[in-house]
């Protein structure tokens, strides 16, 4: 949700707690999420911000436009509830910081619920001698899940799963192996190197340079993987409302002052968390099987 035009005229070495109270910015905070609800919202952008110091150096008006966007979404920047981002990137070609709107994997799944059509949906990480093949019928994939969670948790990954059932009965899951998204992660995201992961994981970085590896897709892998095999699920697969396309388009968007979208030419600000531009990018995926014979008692 872009920020007007008379706003961003607005000193961008003002603070944001300073910008966010000028008039002009609260009329317009106000009129897009209500008075009653204006307080609030002023004071969990200001909280995003001192979270997160690189968000300081970005302009005020990309902040509040990616702030706003969420708050149209009825979701909460809050990292603990994981539904969506402000990440700070450096945009090169206008020489400035700006803010970019990420969704996380509970957004994702909390529009999916809104609206009425899902039975469930879930993301489930699978563990080394968890995967058992293709039926040598159906050619869907075969799942046995190891039933000590202390034991399946301390062997490696292998993969992950994602599913949807509609309340129709419609299911549908998709399973991609660690290594295929480890080469989605390598293609799509200029914040993620495969090469360096991998030194990462075997402790071959100096620990003076572990700064340099502060993107989400290092410091938490699993969790992206949930993201962008959610995202994949839901936009290929699932019933999208209007503000689930919304949502979509805007993930790993830098906003403008015209409503117009910027979801390249920019790079992470060094030592900051950051999923990149996920997915934006990517070539449709080739259908890949359902294992839901597996995951729906056999049915």
């Amino acid at each position: 949700m872009a920020v007007t035009n008379s706003l961003t005229k607005a000193s961008q070495k003002m603070g944001m707690t300073a910008y966010l109270n000028q008039d002009a910015v609260r009329q317009q905070v106000n009129s897009i999420v209500g008075s009653k609800r204006g307080t609030s919202f002023i004071t969990s952008v200001v909280s995003a911000v001192q979270a997160t110091p690189a968000l300081q150096e970005c302009t005020n008006t990309s902040i509040l436009s990616a702030a706003l966007l969420g708050e149209s979404l009825n979701l909460s920047p809050s990292a603990a509830l994981g539904q969506f981002w402000i990440i700070p990137y450096n945009n090169k070609k206008k020489g400035v910081k700006e803010a970019q709107f990420q969704l996380g994997a509970n957004g994702y799944k909390q529009l999916a619920m809104r609206t009425g059509q899902y039975k469930d949906i879930d993301f489930i990480v699978i563990h080394e001698g968890e995967y058992k093949g293709r039926d040598k019928f159906t050619g869907k994939q075969l799942f046995e899940f190891i039933q000590d969670d202390d034991e399946r948790e301390a062997l490696p990954v292998s993969g992950y799963l994602a599913y949807f059932e509609l309340n129709n009965g419609f299911r549908k899951a998709v399973y991609w192996t660690k290594n295929k998204m480890e080469k989605h992660a390598s293609q799509y995201s200029q914040a993620f190197d495969l090469e360096s992961y991998r030194k990462l994981q075997a402790g071959q970085i100096p620990q003076t340079d572990l700064w340099k590896y502060s993107s989400y897709w290092y410091s938490n892998f699993d969790g992206m993987a949930e993201k962008t095999l959610i995202k994949h699920l839901l936009s290929k697969y699932g019933i999208l409302s209007t503000e689930m396309i919304q949502a979509t388009d805007a993930d790993g968007a830098v906003i403008n002052d015209d409503g117009t979208k910027n979801y390249v030419e920019i790079e992470t600000v060094e030592n900051v968390p950051a999923p990149a531009k996920e997915e934006k990018a990517a070539a449709p995926e080739a259908p890949v099987e359902d294992p839901a014979a597996a995951l729906f008692g056999g049915k």
